[in-house]
Formats: structure tokens, C-alpha cells, sequence
């Protein structure tokens, strides 16, 4: 692209979207700027890193080192996509290399680094959201929870990816394409075979937990 189009799809970016607009202002180093990113974006990143990586801790380390990346890259940043799209991608290719770092395949082991006390089951990606909030519904909520996170452990790195970006950063093919480097069909395909995967493991309790039929209405007696 030449600098007059750079410069166009800059302004388009920051008209659309207020984290482009926001890492702007990381890049004028505007005061307080940089920590309400952080704010916004750092239980999201330890949410879906902690299904990639398997452990709270190493979730949490890579999520302070793509915020570091994210500041020593400042002033240099040109948004070509949207901020999300940039941010989840260094923080995919971290969670690749530590994984090859690491000589294993990512697991999360159930309840690992995680209780229903802890203030990160508010991220998407620690807990199924509930309706209610009694006990009894709250207590279902952790233990769908834990179901859902044993089934995302058979998936594979990739596939783990895809699944948690298009559910809780609500991302669309072309940009979990972008962040995994992969064409939109491509991750189309990704998804399909991991929902199977997923059906299949999640349909057994999920039939347990479906409300029973509604009663047919009576014939009338004549």
C-alpha cells in the first residue's frame, strides 16, 4: 500500500473501532492509556491462553509478555486490521512457540489454576454464563464449566484456537484467518471438525440438562 492508502485505512480503523483509537493514543503516549488496555484486554488473553497453555501461571506470563510486545511495538503501529485481530495474533504465535518450547502437546487438565471463587470465572472463557444466581444454578455453572473445558482439552492446538476466538472474542474466518495465518476457509473447515468433536463429547450431558417436552394439550372429550 502506498502512505496515502496506510494513512486512509488508519483513519478508517480508528473511526470503527475505539481500540484501534485507544492504541493510538498508546502510540502518542497519552497518559493512562496503555493501562486501560491492559484493563480491557488482560482477562480475555489469560482466559483463552489458559485453554492453550494448560496452566494459570504460564497463561498469565504470556499475557504480560504480549502486553510488553504490545508497548515496545507502540510506536511503530499501524492498524491494518482491527486491535483485537493484532493482539490475538502475538499472542497466538507465543502460545505456538511456548508450546513447541514446552516438547508437549497443550492439555488443560480439569480445575487446573481455577475455583468458582476466583474473579477470573467472570471471563467468558472460565465459565458458561447462567440465567440465575442461586447456589444451585451456580454450582451448575461451574460444573458445566469444567465439562466444557475437558472437552476443549481434546482438541488440538489449532483447532482449541479457532474454537475460543470465534466463541468469546466473537471473531469472524477471515479475522482468526488473519490471527492464525490461515485462509477463511481454511478455518471454516477448522471450526467444522472441531464442533464435531465437541458435539460428540458435550451431546451425552447436554441431553441430561434439556428441559423436558412440553405436554401435548388433551383432546377435547366429546
Amino acid at each position: 500500500m502506498s502512505r496515502g492508502e496506510l494513512d486512509a485505512l488508519e483513519r478508517q480503523l480508528e473511526a470503527r473501532d475505539p481500540d484501534v483509537r485507544l492504541m493510538l493514543q498508546i502510540r502518542d503516549d497519552v497518559p493512562g492509556a496503555f493501562e486501560a488496555m491492559v484493563a480491557r484486554y488482560q482477562d480475555r488473553l489469560v482466559g483463552v491462553l489458559f485453554h492453550i497453555v494448560g496452566k494459570l501461571e504460564e497463561a498469565e506470563d504470556l499475557s504480560q509478555d504480549v502486553f510488553l510486545r504490545v508497548y515496545k511495538a507502540r510506536k511503530g503501529y499501524r492498524p491494518k486490521a482491527k486491535f483485537s485481530t493484532w493482539l490475538f495474533t502475538i499472542a497466538n504465535n507465543l502460545a505456538v512457540n511456548h508450546a513447541r518450547s514446552k516438547g508437549r502437546k497443550p492439555s488443560t487438565p480439569i480445575g487446573a489454576g481455577y475455583s468458582a471463587d476466583d474473579s477470573r470465572a467472570e471471563s467468558p472463557a472460565y465459565a458458561v454464563p447462567g440465567r440465575e444466581k442461586t447456589a444451585s444454578a451456580q454450582m451448575r455453572q461451574v460444573e458445566l464449566s469444567e465439562v466444557v473445558r475437558e472437552a476443549l482439552a481434546v482438541l488440538n492446538e489449532d483447532q482449541k484456537m479457532a474454537v475460543l476466538l470465534n466463541k468469546f472474542e466473537e471473531m469472524s474466518y477471515a479475522e482468526i484467518g488473519q490471527v492464525m495465518n490461515r485462509s477463511p476457509a481454511a478455518v471454516k473447515s477448522l471450526l467444522a471438525r472441531a464442533r464435531n468433536e465437541l458435539r460428540e463429547r458435550l451431546e451425552p450431558y447436554l441431553e441430561l440438562d434439556a428441559p423436558a417436552p412440553a405436554p401435548r394439550p388433551r383432546a377435547a372429550e366429546g
